[in-house]
C-alpha cells in the first residue's frame, strides 16, 4: 500500500483534467530518496540472568558495542536516527553505540512483524534526502527483517547466523525494490572479541 497509485482516491478525480492532474498527483507521492537501514544485533550478554534486568553485556560485549560504534562513526554517514529493542542487552548496546554518534535516538519495543511494516519501507514522499538509519535488535529480528525485505520464504531466517554486534546494511530505493549491501558483517573486530551467544 506505498504505491503512489494506491495513496490517491481516483474516485475524487476530475474528469476534465484527465491524465495531467493524475500524473502531478502521483508525482507528490513518488518517493524522492534513499533509505538505508543498518540492523546491528546487540553485542553479547549475561545469559545466564534469571530476570531480563539482569541479562546485561558481558565486558567482551561492551568492548563489541565499542567496536561497533567506531565502526559505525567511520563510516563518515550522518545518521538520521537510532531506534532500538526495549531489552536490557540492546539499550546497553545502544548506550555504548551512541556515545560515537551525535544523533537522537528513540526507543521502540514493537514485536517483529509490526516492527517491519512500520519501519522497513521505502521513503515518504515528503522526505528530500536519503537517510541513514540504526536499528539495534536480535538476530531474530534481523534475520526475519531480511528474508522479508528480500522476498525470502520467512523460514529461510533459521538458516542465517549473525555475531553479536554484527552490522547488516539494507537499502530501500525510491522505486521500492530493495539490496542487502551486507549482512552480519563483523570484519572491523578482531576474531578474539567475536561471538554468536
Amino acid at each position: 500500500m506505498r504505491e503512489p497509485l494506491s495513496l490517491i482516491n481516483l474516485k475524487k478525480r476530475n474528469v476534465e483534467s484527465g491524465e495531467d492532474e493524475l500524473a502531478s498527483r502521483l508525482d507528490h507521492y513518488k518517493a524522492k530518496a534513499t533509505r538505508h537501514i543498518f540492523l546491528i544485533r546487540h553485542s553479547q550478554y549475561h545469559v545466564d540472568g534469571s530476570l531480563e534486568k539482569d541479562r546485561t553485556l558481558t565486558p567482551l560485549g561492551r568492548e563489541q558495542a565499542e567496536l561497533t560504534g567506531l565502526r559505525l562513526a567511520s563510516l563518515g554517514l550522518k545518521f538520521n536516527k537510532i531506534v532500538h529493542s526495549s531489552m536490557t542487552r540492546a539499550v546497553e548496546t545502544t548506550d555504548i553505540i551512541s556515545k560515537h554518534l551525535p544523533e537522537q535516538y528513540y526507543e521502540d519495543g514493537a514485536r517483529i512483524e509490526a516492527a517491519f511494516r512500520n519501519y522497513i519501507h521505502r521513503a515518504d514522499a515528503k522526505q528530500e534526502e536519503d537517510s541513514y538509519e540504526i536499528f539495534i535488535c536480535h538476530a531474530n529480528v534481523i534475520r526475519y527483517i531480511v528474508c522479508r525485505a528480500l522476498q525470502f520464504p520467512p523460514e529461510g531466517w533459521l538458516r542465517l547466523s549473525l555475531n553479536n554486534g554484527s552490522i547488516t546494511h539494507l537499502v530501500i530505493r525510491p522505486n521500492g525494490r530493495v539490496a542487502l549491501r551486507t549482512l552480519g558483517d563483523t570484519g572491523f573486530m578482531p576474531p578474539d572479541k567475536i561471538t554468536r551467544s
